[in-house]
């Protein structure tokens, strides 16, 4: 059955009424909620609000570096020392390695620019953080509904935004309600502000409706895989924190990695590659492996008998896109009833490889102006004054100095590197030209015979995983009877035109397993199909950016659904 028809028999939805709707409980969200609760209680009036998460529990779907930049966090709770939240880690020294297979190259920290330098900046588990900024959240009367994904944007007669309904629940694999059906419901705002992080399925839709990329640079993402390992104490530098550039990646795809080392004798390690690459037999995910095989990474996660040091463990794994277009790429913010905050927007810094601060500053300049609205009387309308406000704001001259960082990169490692250093260290922002972009990512994609294959090591389950089994320790589940999130526009593309011409690119950029090409029984085992492992997804929304076709729609799936994080 589809949506329509299942409103037909079990319909109307149920329906609640707040003043601002957040989809997203994540820091963009969860900061839009306790500032405006903040400014209703500083000027003595009364602002409903509510904030919708589809993760099991705020934080759940949590996933990033993180290195922590607390200008925002200090706007919006300036006593956030003294309110124990979870940032206690500084960071103590800079490292930035160019690697060659076999050796690497550091640069003497004085030689860095300053978005490469990270006094003052905490080493985070960003889960842990998103569960302190909750708490305070509904101390401050906000209602948080974990467990609800908000699957459809619900519109007034005028085209304005009036809120967003959740998704439905016990639907079976064949689209049928189950005996454990239950009917999605409706949350109406005045306002509602959309923080679903990178590449959200509703700020999605919002920005093809309104058509909020108007004129500008198409947004250009990576996906970041990420490992949480425990070490020696002997190999154990709390605060240290390194960057890496150059191998396993060619001169021509960009990618990066880090290894943070937070307290407590654990480790984050992370592989960013740009999902502009053009080779369909690149693998994110293998890359990262082969990353962790170098001398100056394994290092750290290598045992050494002879001198007492334990192997190191890995115990957490996920991975998740990040947007990278940075302020070229930003569309326009603000729509009739509502507006995009953080990640869901793309305010995330990419020469900085920091979006958490963004996304408070965000999620407090979008309250401001949907609380003055609130008490105007007005609702519906654009808020205005928060694109106003941003482009007065340090974020905006924060994000204007690094506008190029990504762009220089489709011209080699070598030349971006040169031309970065310039605009950041020589001229430390003040930058007198733009690059722009004219394509998206999955365009770069190159057919398969125009690229060499890459043969990538098997794993050895000490120091490099396969998919399945880092899945496992990503915690991620969904129903097995629902029907599955991943679709396809068209079930005969994957192998008449992906498989056919580009290899088929999707078993190898996802992450998680939940693409294979396997023998098509129903054709005698000649052919092949795609099979679709919709529960291993870690909801990464890479499928749905490189798809070469575009033929890949992620929706979401039941609430509760997906990755559970610890701490990632």
């Amino acid at each position: 059955m589809t949506n329509e028809e299942i409103l037909a028999q079990f319909g109307p939805r149920e329906s609640m009424e707040y003043d601002v709707v957040i989809v997203g409980g994540g820091p963009g969200g969860l900061a839009t909620a306790i500032r405006l609760k903040q400014l209703a209680a500083e000027k003595g009036t009364d602002v409903s609000v509510v904030v919708l998460e589809k993760g099991s529990e705020p934080g759940a779907h949590t996933l990033s570096g993180a290195i922590m930049d607390p200008r925002a966090l200090t706007e919006l709770i300036p006593d956030w020392k003294e309110k124990g939240a979870p940032l206690t880690q500084p960071v103590t020294e800079d490292a930035m390695i160019f690697l060659t297979e076999k050796s690497g190259l550091r640069t003497p920290n004085w030689l860095l620019p300053p978005c490469f330098h990270n006094e003052g900046n905490y080493i985070v588990q960003l889960g842990y953080v998103v569960k302190w900024l909750a708490d305070q959240a509904e101390a401050l009367g906000v209602e948080i509904f974990p467990g609800f994904a908000a699957a459809e944007v619900i519109y007034n007669e005028d085209g304005s935004v009036k809120g967003v309904a959740t998704g439905n629940m016990g639907v079976g694999k064949d689209g049928n309600p189950t005996d454990d059906f239950q009917l999605g419901m409706e949350l109406h705002g005045k306002y509602t502000i959309f923080a679903e992080g990178a590449r959200g399925n509703l700020g999605k839709q919002l920005i093809a409706k309104y058509q909020l990329d108007a004129g500008k640079d198409p947004q250009t993402y990576g996906i970041g895989v990420k490992e949480l390992w425990e070490i020696d104490p002997q190999r154990h530098q709390p605060g240290f924190v390194m960057h890496t550039a150059g191998w396993p990646m060619n001169n021509d795809t960009y990618g990066g990695a880090f290894l943070y080392h937070l307290d407590d004798n654990k480790v984050t390690l992370g592989f960013i590659t740009g999902l502009d690459y053009s080779n369909p037999y690149l693998s994110p995910f293998e890359e990262m492996q082969r990353w962790k095989t170098h001398p100056n990474i394994r290092y750290y996660l290598e045992g050494d008998e002879a001198k007492g040091i334990k192997p190191a463990k890995r115990i957490g794994y996920g991975a998740r896109a990040i947007t990278a277009g940075g302020l070229m790429s930003l569309p326009k913010t603000v729509f009739p009833g509502g507006a995009l905050v953080g990640c869901d927007a793309g305010f995330l810094n990419v020469s900085r490889i920091k979006g958490s601060h963004a996304a408070i500053k965000t999620g407090m300049l979008a309250a401001e102006a949907a609380y003055d609205a609130i008490v105007a009387g007005r609702q519906g309308d654009e808020l205005s004054a928060y694109p106003a406000a941003f482009e007065k704001s340090w974020l905006f001259d924060e994000l204007n100095k690094s506008r190029n960082f990504k762009s220089w990169f489709k011209k080699g490692l070598v030349t971006a590197s040169v031309m970065n250093g310039l605009e950041q260290f020589v001229l430390r922002g003040n930058i007198p030209w733009t690059l722009h972009r004219d394509k998206p990512d999955h365009a770069y994609l190159k057919p398969a015979s125009e690229c060499q294959p890459i043969e990538y090591p098997k794993p050895d389950g000490k120091l490099t995983f396969d998919r399945l089994s880092s899945v496992f320790i990503s915690n991620t589940n969904h129903a097995e009877n629902q029907p599955a999130h991943l679709t396809l526009k068209d079930a005969t593309i994957p192998v008449n035109v992906n498989l056919a011409k580009f290899a088929g690119p999707e078993q190898r950029y996802c992450p998680a397993g939940v693409y294979e090409f396997v023998a098509d029984e129903e054709k005698g085992g000649s052919a092949q199909r795609l099979q679709i492992n919709a529960q291993n997804c870690v909801h990464c929304k890479t499928c749905d950016i490189k798809d070469p076709t575009q033929n890949i729609v992620w929706v979401t799936p039941e609430g509760g659904g997906g990755p559970n994080y610890s701490g990632m």
